[in-house]
């Protein structure tokens, strides 16, 4: 009975995993969505780049501010009371 029930167990989690797989390659986009995802990405504007590579060095330079006070500027920038 022992032998039964590990050959059912097994037959289960095969299936599942087909079944799970089969979900996986029906869901996921083709090869010409895929380029034209890419070709969508922010990262392909050069103009959308230069914005993100602004903001970040911003939220840089802040974080470091923050890091080098001992103020909590979440009250306030400059520990304004």
């Amino acid at each position: 009975m022992s032998g039964m029930r590990t050959v059912l167990a097994s037959i289960g989690v095969f299936g599942l995993v087909s079944v799970g797989y089969g979900m996986w390659a029906i869901i996921s986009p083709g090869e010409d969505r895929k380029r034209e995802i890419l070709k969508n990405l922010p990262e392909a504007n050069p103009v959308r780049m230069e914005e993100s590579r602004k903001r970040n060095a911003l939220v840089l330079q802040v974080l470091k501010d923050a890091a080098e006070t001992s103020d909590n500027i979440a009250r306030g920038y400059g520990g304004q009371k």
